[in-house]
């Protein structure tokens, strides 16, 4: 299977990625969706900012997936997984409102991380403000 991580540039994450220092991405949700229960160990990962072409593609390692209680149960799953995530040990702001009140974390871990060929998608169909794209065949949706 071949995912597609759609990242907020203005978290500057596709860097850290490249640097080795991030080698997790995690998705936080309220209802289970993509990557919930269909990433999987050996998949690939491709990355990309929003409104940018996917530049960055990575093997996943390993997958957690977690039901979460409440946003102290939150808190203690971000802390479990914020260094491979975020490169640092410190939870930012940002990052605090976002997984407020969610239900559901994901972690993926990854490795074999390399800059490729950067190309664009056309998510047509799949919902315009969709941040996670599961496919089987990548070139379904490359232009």
């Amino acid at each position: 299977m071949n995912h597609i991580a759609i990242m907020k540039r203005s978290w500057g994450l596709i860097p850290k990625i490249i640097s080795g220092e991030k080698t997790c991405e995690a998705r936080w949700c309220k209802t289970k969706h993509a990557p919930w229960g269909v990433a999987h160990k050996g998949d690939h990962i491709y990355f990309k900012n929003g409104a940018e072409p996917v530049t960055v593609m990575a093997i996943v390692l390993n997958v957690y997936q977690y039901e979460v209680r409440d946003n102290i149960h939150a808190l203690e799953i971000m802390e479990k997984h914020i260094l491979p995530d975020l490169g640092t040990n410190k939870i930012p702001e940002d990052i605090l409102k976002y997984i407020t009140n969610k239900n559901y974390a994901m972690f993926l871990y990854f490795t074999n991380v390399k800059k490729i060929q950067p190309f664009e998608i056309d998510k047509r169909g799949l919902g315009s403000m969709t941040a996670w794209i599961s496919i089987d065949n990548i070139n379904k949706i490359k232009l």
